[in-house]
């Protein structure tokens, strides 16, 4: 065999070796998202709380409890993740929110939202429904894929 092939086989079994890696490690992780999960949804309880702000903002700046950032990995700490300041009861304080709902949260109003601790997983209207945010502005790669898009529709017409 010539060298060429060799260096080519050796490549292919590294790449495999690292596919069955990788997929038992997708696995491991995905089954303790679950549990992660299961644990929230049992600990989940209402609360009624006015919402003062929302950011994106990192870890450390955010102003949670020192126990909170000592839990989290260091490479977490310095990404940014979804902030809400809220009056809870009496209190003013500190929750980090679902990436999924944090567009709808609506500000300086009144809502019930589902807690786990210190992490918010849905949000209701207190007094009517909750409006829905406004669209996201579109990039200028996606305006010129719609734009193709109606193009090609009318081309095929």
């Amino acid at each position: 065999m010539s060298p060429i092939t060799i260096v080519l086989l050796v490549i292919l079994a590294i790449l495999i070796i690292g596919l069955v890696v990788l997929y038992f490690i997708g696995k491991k992780m995905q089954k303790k998202q679950e549990e992660q999960q299961a644990q929230i949804k049992a600990s989940a309880q209402s609360v009624s709380m006015l919402i003062i702000d929302k950011k994106k903002m990192k870890m450390k700046d955010a102003g949670l409890p020192p126990a909170i950032l000592a839990q989290t990995p260091r490479l977490m700490r310095g990404s940014k993740i979804p902030v809400v300041k809220a009056k809870a009861g009496p209190k003013i304080m500190t929750f980090i929110c679902d990436a999924e709902i944090f567009d709808s949260i609506p500000v300086k109003k009144e809502v019930r939202a589902i807690v786990s601790g210190l992490y918010i997983t849905s949000v209701k209207g207190l007094h009517g429904s909750i409006t829905p945010a406004a669209p996201a502005k579109k990039g200028f790669r996606a305006k010129l894929r719609q734009k193709y898009q109606e193009a090609k529709a009318k081309l095929d017409k």
